[in-house]
Order: structure tokens, then sequence, then C-alpha cells
């Protein structure tokens, strides 16, 4: 929505130095794989890719207790290095809340945010 934030999202194409090195996501056998197997994603800079992370914490700090929350995390990958891992850009698209961990039913809370994500 600003033309600041439109130049740092496409970064990863025009201004980052490619000396061999891995130092961005860019950089890795795995993007290289997703722009081979999809070139037509692959050719333009603009489209967004995000990285997805959770992981388990108690939040009342106490282990007695089997209550667990599940945050769901977006990183935008196409961010800069020095703005790609930096807590402002990350977005806390789901909290999973519960007594227990969701376990393999993960899936039916992601179900939500990939379809959000494909309207996107």
């Amino acid at each position: 929505m600003s033309p600041h934030n439109a130049s740092q999202m496409t970064w990863h194409s025009k201004e980052r130095v490619d000396d061999g090195l891995i130092r961005h996501p860019v950089d890795s056998p795995a993007w290289k794989m997703f722009d081979k197997k999809y070139p037509e994603f692959g050719c333009e800079s603009r489209n967004v890719r995000l990285g997805l992370a959770s992981d388990r914490f108690n939040p009342f700090r106490t282990m007695t207790i089997s209550h667990s929350t599940w945050p769901v995390v977006l990183i935008p990958y196409n961010l800069p290095p020095w703005l790609c891992m930096k807590q402002p850009s990350f977005i806390l698209s789901i909290l999973i809340d519960g007594p227990k961990a969701p376990g393999d039913k993960i899936d039916v809370y992601l179900q939500l945010l990939i379809d959000e994500l494909k309207d996107l």
C-alpha cells in the first residue's frame, strides 16, 4: 500500500548480491526448486512468498498444567534480510488454544488460513 514497502517486497530480485552464499531464503535450494516447478509464479518478483512457523508454549509458565497454546506465524520472505526475520514483519495468523496440542488435527485449523491466502 506504500511505495516504500512495495520496493522492499521486490528487494530479493533487484538489489540482493548473488555471490553463491546463503544470506536470504531466495538463495536456498528450496526457493530455486519452487521457481522451477512453478515458473509462472517465479517470474514475477512481486508475488508474495511466505514462511509458516508454529510452536507450542504453555501460557501459565508451569509444567503441571497440560494446557497449550500454538501460535501460527507467517513470515514474508520477500523482504530484505534485515527486515525479513524481525518481529514487526511477523504476522500472527492463528492462535490455537486448548487443553491439548492439535497434533495431526492442525490441518483443520490451517485450512481456514490456506483459504484466506488463496483469496488474497
